[in-house]
């Protein structure tokens, strides 16, 4: 672009202005900042900020005068509050399931040491004596006999 006119130049960076500022950017990542402008008119930055200072100007007198943020940005800024909820809500089950491993682990180290004291304990008892039944004087229907 740095062949043609100047009015042609300067029709392209009031034409970009207007697509920055509806939030319809065409050529650039739709920020209201001079690079973006730049960018949207297709135009080497230096222009704006040495040959065209007064469009710069009048960019900024105008981003200045908007009250509202560009659709892109808007949109931009919703999902960023939505990422930073999830975040939040992770970070905190992250926070339980963590809390719930470490309850785990002392219950496990206290099964364990019970365990190895039941084995020992086992271990040392020797034999296993069997326990007798006594026996009744009933018959196996559970009626009592007579003496």
């Amino acid at each position: 672009m740095s062949g043609q006119p100047d009015e042609n130049v300067r029709r392209a960076i009031r034409d970009a202005m207007d697509r920055l500022i509806a939030g319809k950017p065409l050529h650039s990542d739709g920020k209201l900042t001079v690079k973006s402008l730049a960018q949207e008119a297709q135009i080497k930055r230096w222009l704006l900020t040495h040959r065209h200072t007064d469009l710069q100007a009048e960019f900024r007198a105008r981003i200045a005068n908007t009250d509202t943020e560009p659709p892109a940005i808007r949109g931009l800024q919703k999902e960023k509050a939505k990422a930073a909820k999830k975040v939040k809500a992770l970070t905190a089950d992250v926070t339980a399931l963590t809390a719930t491993i470490h309850q785990l682990e002392r219950v496990i180290q206290v099964l364990a040491l019970e365990n190895h004291e039941l084995r020992s304990d086992q271990a040392g008892a020797g034999a296993v004596v069997p326990i007798r039944r006594r026996h009744h004087a009933s018959d196996r229907s559970g009626v009592p006999l007579a003496d």
